[in-house]
């Protein structure tokens, strides 16, 4: 058992450093540490724990989000919010840096995908924000930390996987105790943005008329309806987390081809089977990351690993700050979705041993690893913003950084205040 545990994480390191997809290092590892450590019948069971890994009806809830954000992203959604952000904004010196900031959160409720937030923003705001003086480098990194927020913003498909993995924790509860803290993280980004923005003088070249208030309102109305649908729609008890996802996906659908008239049956198409090629890697990656959770579980990995960090000391506090640190790095490196399959068997039999809260404790991680999202050497939504914007991630660094300190306060209030994301899920009588 001792060398099938040391194969099960040595194999998946290899792979990975070797630069081989998430999905493949997953089930290999698996797969080779139930092939060391357990008879010949157990390996036959692979393939069905595989397939049961994805064979769960809330995580139809996943693909029906990803088409939802590229239906809005395609239909026109996130230009008419970003007038509408304008026109609450105005010119000023750091107003397109906002209004990139705000444009993220309101996506992240349509997306919420991180990476899939980034590359909407990103594709329209990055060359306006270059004409009015931002360098290209400034509104990589804002625009990769702002998209992180859709890890916390609902529908979150990162949280949607937490309450699939953790039993007895409410999904509805997980999205409204994401809210508050992310407005706190978008908030995180927007006031260093302002002080950088003034001290450097960006944006000095932002000119013309605020748009007219009303005008891009009532244009922007249908893009800002989804995320009150979704939410409404859960907490009235009208429809399940998952039967949400369909409405929006309908929903965005009417509002790109019979409201806003800019989509045709080629384009659908289009946003159809590009959608379905994201929601294959994704599951791909779930699918695999089961049959890891499932031989670590077996083996009795993630048990002895368990016990060996309580093992380091018996202040809950310091253990938390340890997992935090842990989960900063595996962010850099890995997707959000990720880090959750692999982290939570190992983490919740931990989180159960402090008594922590774990709605909480699920905003923590996400948190820690919207951080991770932009933050060298990997960053997946950096990765994307940064060849949007033409710049070496490198460049980014100094003012990545930034961003970093002020989202790890916002990170540590939270720890210090649970009430900051347990309060609204309380307040709307969801079991905590």
């Amino acid at each position: 058992m001792i060398a099938a545990n040391f194969l099960l994480l040595g194999v998946f390191v290899l792979l990975l450093l070797i630069g081989a997809p998430i999905a493949v290092a997953l089930g290999l590892a698996g797969a080779a540490a139930v092939a060391v450590g357990l008879d010949l019948n157990t390996v036959a069971m692979i393939g069905t724990n595989t397939y049961a890994s994805v064979a769960k009806y809330p995580l139809i809830a996943i693909p029906l989000f990803v088409l939802t954000g590229m239906v809005f992203e395609r239909s026109g959604v996130a230009g008419r919010l970003v007038t509408f952000a304008q026109a609450i904004v105005g010119p000023r010196r750091g107003g397109l840096a906002i209004v990139a900031t705000l444009v993220c959160l309101i996506m992240g409720g349509m997306s919420g995908s991180g990476p899939a937030d980034a590359a909407a923003v990103a594709t329209i705001m990055i060359p306006s924000m270059m004409k009015a003086g931002y360098p290209r480098s400034f509104s990589a990194g804002l625009i990769a930390a702002s998209a992180s927020t859709a890890i916390l913003i609902p529908p979150s498909i990162a949280l949607i996987i937490y309450s699939i993995l953790v039993p007895g924790v409410d999904l509805r509860a997980l999205f409204a105790a994401g809210v508050f803290p992310g407005v706190l993280a978008g908030l995180a980004v927007i006031i260093p943005t302002l002080i950088i923005s003034r001290v450097k003088n960006f944006g000095a070249a932002e000119h013309g008329e605020r748009p007219p208030f009303w005008k891009s309102l009532r244009e922007a109305v249908p893009g800002l309806m989804a995320p009150v649908i979704i939410l409404g729609g859960l907490r009235s008890g009208l429809f399940t987390p998952t039967e949400a996802a369909a409405v929006a996906v309908a929903y965005g659908l009417f509002v790109g081809v019979f409201l806003y008239r800019n989509m045709s049956l080629g384009d659908v198409w289009r946003v159809l089977a590009d959608s379905a090629e994201i929601s294959a890697v994704v599951m791909i990656i779930i699918s695999l990351a089961g049959l890891f959770a499932w031989a670590g579980s077996t083996l009795g990995a993630f048990d002895h690993a368990a016990a060996a960090i309580l093992s380091v000391s018996d202040d809950g506090s310091l253990v938390l700050i340890m997992i935090m640190v842990v989960l900063l790095f595996a962010g850099m490196i890995l997707d959000g979705v990720s880090i959750y399959l692999i982290t939570l068997p190992l983490l919740i039999p931990i989180a159960m041993a402090f008594e922590w809260n774990l709605t909480w404790f699920g905003i923590l991680m996400a948190m820690n690893i919207a951080i991770g999202q932009f933050t060298p050497p990997v960053a997946v939504n950096l990765m994307i913003t940064a060849r949007i914007a033409r710049v070496p991630i490198e460049e980014t660094i100094p003012w990545v950084l930034w961003l970093m300190l002020t989202m790890g306060g916002a990170l540590l209030l939270v720890i210090l205040f649970p009430g900051i994301a347990l309060w609204l899920p309380e307040m709307l009588g969801y079991r905590v």
